[in-house]
């Protein structure tokens, strides 16, 4: 038997008490994955990108571990909830315009200690003031620089298009702006190289883009270790109280922790490793979330249909965003139909061993938007259920 036969008929075992479709996560995967995660951070804490989790209680298992300190939350609301529900240090990734949200951090001395908010421009500034509502509480704030490798005098850019702020000099001007505004604190630095950090450098069945990737990756990181560590100089010449800086993502911690201007690195897809986290050289994880979908139907030989699983991940559209069959071995879309909205047809010949009601097993594309799907996640441990816990979604939240 296969270590992924063997996957299956644990999981199989563990929810033959269950109608699918199920989510489960395994938590000896959970777990071992963490470990790794710890062991490329070599010693830099590790802050949990809740996007890649969301989910409370397993938010609150890995950050129980050693190594791990902190949340990087996606939205303000977010923020605020994971604040009031106890988390003492969330910094929110993103520039948010949530007038609501601003208005109750500056009027609530907890939320304001617990949350840094995330600027790139003095307008978000502004906002943040016109929120206020006569809350007076200090706001803290961390800056984003932009990580894009940037070639030919710029007409070539490789990266996400994120913070206008890239230079040294810019970014210790919106350091001046923050540090002299009253009602403000400076309290970080984050600089997140999704390029590195996101995408693999070793694409099944293309070498040749494989080996430009790993190129691309190799000159993105010695510029961007070059700039972040005079970016952090020109900004602590203006704060010299910096709290943290913050960089790197799954894909580039060991890289990223090396740097001696980064104080913390940031993961979350790590710990449940999609399928687009197959495809590194330099780790491998092990998959720790899938869902499951019931068979149907047999249209007939080598083909079966599974209820639902048209769950595509973010990004720019195309068949690496799409879930794949994972479980039993063997599995492939109908190319004229894909991964359906309601049901789903499955080619091979493991096909016409499933029966009615059997699950098929899938991994997502990327973490985020598996518990957008389901609103509890069952933990696996040996081939058992051993507890059940909501999503973000079972606890009535959705936050984008």
């Amino acid at each position: 038997m296969t270590p992924r036969a063997a996957d299956r008929a644990r999981y199989d075992r563990a929810t033959a008490h269950l109608d699918a479709p199920v989510a489960i996560v395994d938590l000896e995967a959970f777990d071992d994955n963490a470990a790794d995660l710890v062991r490329r951070a070599a010693g830099k804490p590790i802050r949990v990108a809740s996007k890649s989790v969301r989910c409370r209680a397993l938010l609150e298992r890995v950050l129980a571990m050693d190594g791990f300190a902190g949340i990087m939350s996606f939205t303000l609301d977010e923020s605020l909830w994971l604040a009031r529900a106890g988390f003492d240090d969330v910094l929110l990734a993103y520039p948010s315009a949530d007038r609501a949200g601003f208005a109750e951090l500056a009027r609530d001395p907890k939320l304001a200690a617990a949350v840094t908010v995330m600027v790139d421009d003095v307008a978000q500034l502004d906002l943040i003031d016109a929120s206020r509502a006569g809350g007076a509480e200090e706001v803290r704030v961390c800056l984003e620089m932009d990580t894009a490798l940037q070639v030919l005098g710029g007409r070539v850019r490789v990266g996400a298009r994120r913070s206008p702020l890239r230079t040294p000099a810019q970014l210790a001007e919106l350091a001046r702006s923050v540090v002299r505004r009253p009602g403000f604190r400076l309290v970080g630095i984050m600089a997140y190289e999704g390029h590195v950090a996101g995408v693999g450098d070793s694409v099944a069945g293309r070498p040749l883009r494989s080996r430009v990737i790993r190129l691309m990756q190799s000159a993105a990181r010695r510029e961007l270790a070059e700039r972040r560590a005079a970016v952090v100089r020109a900004v602590r010449a203006v704060a010299p109280d910096l709290e943290f800086v913050n960089g790197g993502g799954t894909g580039s911690v060991q890289h990223t922790a090396a740097e001696d201007a980064v104080t913390e690195v940031a993961a979350g897809s790590g710990l449940f490793v999609p399928r687009l986290f197959d495809n590194y050289t330099s780790f491998s994880g092990r998959p720790a979330a899938l869902f499951a979908q019931p068979v149907v139907r047999r249209p007939g030989v080598g083909v079966v249909t599974v209820l639902g699983g048209g769950y595509p991940a973010s990004g720019v559209a195309g068949p690496d965003r799409l879930p794949v069959p994972y479980l039993p071995e063997g599995l492939r879309y109908d190319p004229q139909e894909g991964p359906g909205e309601v049901q789903t047809p499955l080619l091979g010949s493991p096909a016409d061993d499933l029966r009615m009601g059997d699950k098929v097993w899938f991994r997502h594309a990327k973490a985020g938007e598996l518990c957008e799907r389901f609103d509890q996640i069952r933990l696996v441990e040996g081939d058992r259920v051993t507890g059940t816990v909501p999503t973000y979604r079972g606890e009535g939240q959705t936050f984008l």
